[in-house]
């Protein structure tokens, strides 16, 4: 997938834990865990809102684009 998942990232430069964000933003360690590892195949805007305001960002701090050569060759 072309969509790369910095949360990770954001929740080290905050230095927020897995546990602290599971609290604040109302997901399970395993829903968040899911988003961390970029393994999501979506994400609801209502759960991106909480993650922003949690982490004191915007959208644009967790999700990346990156083109996937793969995926361009199957065009």
């Amino acid at each position: 997938m072309a969509i790369i998942v910095n949360l990770d990232v954001m929740m080290a430069k905050r230095k927020v834990s897995l546990n602290e964000l599971s609290e604040k933003v109302g997901l399970t360690l395993a829903n968040l865990s899911v988003l961390k590892t970029g393994k999501a195949k979506a994400i609801r805007f209502s759960t991106l809102d909480a993650i922003c305001r949690a982490l004191d960002c915007q959208p644009g701090d967790l999700l990346e684009f990156t083109s996937d050569p793969m995926e361009d060759d199957d065009e």
